[in-house]
């Protein structure tokens, strides 16, 4: 009986959220824990565009109530604060929230008992999209297509022998995998090994002498950004200098600030452009951060935030009447070439719950991210 009554608040709360004036949303994110600085971040720049808008006379004259809850990156927290935010704050939607498994705990209720969206969730699985679940969609590039991306870069600068440093737990794992496959198809002649590293990781002394034993051309790292920043300080320390490539987890202002110089020159793949860009989306990113969000930095965190929370908007527009839970669902089904400026254009449709396969190249120069080019789809993976 409780789960159907919260079902059906679920289902009341779509057409309160139509019948309103306002599009209420909601979100969780990990703002206190281990992985609080990507919450804060994420959080952030999605507010200082949900303000922006509202500012403008919201979208389509209605103002986006966008509810927050921290779930500090715990699973069954989440499955809470999914009943509090359909049953409770009846949310039309949960947008821009944070975290694989701790969405996963939630779908159960949220997809399936509430027939609540989940839109533009910030992580994610392949098997979310392979088949697409109803009332999901996503608009982050797969961690597997960013390895895809990274080793096609590795073997495009011409390396002939690819070591991959990962963390242990399977998810890294399994994202490392898919470097030696991508690697080989562009050159068969590439040797691919794997060096596998305790997870959490903060003595990285065996792990460079490892390396240095394996004798790579170029490496590429797999790891948080407090690993890799680790890594590149201890490489610096013992003297070695490899060409180095990393998936988006590493391509935060975090590695810098913790590697200082010994990240200069690293090479990694992004969501969305170089926050220190001279494009005018970004510029617009940063102008907002400091007029709605002073205090917070306007890094490559909050630049996610900030797309994903533009990406909704722009998909709200489509809606004509009210904004439901069903209505948004069919507006993302028919969205094509959503353009946010600051991350790939997505495309979206009944049978592709996935906006983008695309990523961003950005480098470390003079101690900033820079981007390289534009944004480009990587290579198949098979």
């Amino acid at each position: 009986m409780a789960l159907t009554a919260s079902a059906c608040a679920g289902q009341d709360s779509a057409s309160a959220g139509g019948n309103s004036s306002e599009i209420h949303i909601g979100a969780w994110l990990p703002l206190t824990g281990s992985t609080a600085t990507y919450g804060v971040a994420e959080k952030a720049g999605a507010d200082a565009y949900f303000k922006m808008v509202n500012a403008q006379g919201g979208v389509n004259g209605r103002k986006i109530d966008w509810t927050v809850k921290d779930n500090a990156a715990d699973p069954q927290q989440t499955v809470q604060i999914a009943r509090e935010l359909v049953g409770q704050d009846k949310v039309v939607a949960i947008v821009n929230a944070n975290g694989t498994s701790q969405a996963e705990a939630a779908f159960p209720f949220v997809l399936t008992q509430s027939k609540v969206p989940v839109l533009n969730e910030v992580g994610g699985a392949e098997n979310w999209y392979k088949p697409p679940r109803a009332g999901l969609f996503g608009t982050q590039t797969l961690y597997e297509d960013q390895a895809a991306a990274v080793a096609a870069w590795a073997v495009q600068d011409g390396a002939k022998k690819i070591l991959v440093v990962h963390s242990d737990p399977a998810a890294f794992v399994n994202v490392a995998e898919q470097v030696a496959p991508v690697a080989k198809k562009l050159d068969p002649s590439v040797e691919v090994e794997r060096l596998p590293v305790k997870y959490q990781t903060t003595d990285y002394t065996p792990v460079i002498s490892k390396v240095k034993s394996a004798k790579p051309q170029a490496v590429v790292l797999i790891l948080t950004s407090p690993e890799a920043a680790a890594f590149l300080k201890e490489a610096k320390l013992q003297g070695l200098s490899l060409p180095t490539y990393a998936y988006a987890p590493v391509a935060a202002e975090s590695t810098i600030a913790l590697a200082k110089d010994a990240a200069e020159g690293l090479k990694a793949v992004q969501l969305v452009k170089a926050p220190s860009d001279d494009d005018p989306a970004v510029q617009e990113f940063r102008t907002a951060m400091a007029k709605y969000e002073p205090g917070q930095t306007a890094g490559f965190l909050a630049l996610w935030g900030w797309s994903n929370a533009k990406v909704f908007a722009e998909i709200a527009k489509t809606v004509q009447g009210p904004v439901t839970a069903q209505s948004l669902t069919a507006a993302y089904q028919k969205a094509a070439r959503v353009d946010p400026g600051v991350s790939p254009v997505m495309s979206f449709s009944a049978s592709n719950h996935l906006g983008t396969r695309s990523v961003q190249k950005v480098v470390v120069k003079n101690g900033v991210w820079t981007s390289v080019g534009d944004f480009y789809t990587p290579p198949a993976r098979d």
